[in-house]
């Protein structure tokens, strides 16, 4: 279990597809790698997560509370597939396309519990919850089902607070220590679909 890579963004003006109003809005959802296994440079990570990275909502991503957004690698090859077939992409998204801050390798939705901590190196983190798509992540993606697929494909990451800062890089191994592991993100994502009483795209 480890970081395959490290990804910030600058908030920048995204054009809402699903808006209400159909306009731009500022997002800092467009990241780029700062961090790989072929270049594992080290970035500094504070309370209110990476430095260098920009949210322009905080009720959806930064604060204390959601500082780091973290996504399994194992799930690119789901959204190619996906959007090869419903938006007849031909460029495959690659690490940190889908906002997130961390791509992670060795963890899905089933193994990261709520209040579970991570150690890397120096840092700590806490698993806080689930991701919440909006229209944005539609934009992101170019397909207007996109927010609705990740919901129901259970496949949302996960935000972290900072409880310890420092620095890490690509190729850190995590170390987990189990909290009280009541609810996971999986259980989270389970719970989001009925909530919302989606019809099924699967």
């Amino acid at each position: 279990m480890r970081i395959l890579s490290i990804s910030t963004g600058k908030i920048a003006p995204l054009f809402g597809i699903d808006h209400p109003d159909h306009k731009v809005v500022n997002s800092g959802i467009k990241k780029d790698v700062v961090s790989s296994l072929e270049q594992p440079n080290s970035v500094v990570v504070r309370k209110v997560g990476i430095d260098g990275d920009e949210q322009a909502d905080f009720s959806v991503h930064g604060g204390l509370e959601k500082a780091i957004y973290a996504y399994p690698a194992e799930h690119y090859d789901f959204w190619n597939e996906l959007l090869a077939r419903e938006t007849k992409r031909t460029v495959p998204i690659g690490h940190g396309f889908v906002g997130e801050n961390l791509s992670v390798e060795g963890f899905t939705e089933s193994d990261v519990w709520v209040g579970d901590i991570w150690q890397i190196g120096e840092v700590e983190l806490e698993v806080v919850k689930l991701r919440e798509p909006c229209f944005k992540f539609n934009a992101r993606m170019g397909y207007k089902g996109a927010a609705k697929a990740m919901i129901q494909s259970r496949r949302s990451g996960w935000y972290l607070k900072v409880h310890q800062g420092g620095s890490m890089k690509s190729g850190d191994y995590i170390i987990v220590i189990p909290g009280r592991r009541e609810t996971n993100i999986d259980m989270q994502n389970a719970f989001l679909l009925r909530k919302e009483q989606q019809k099924d795209l699967f």
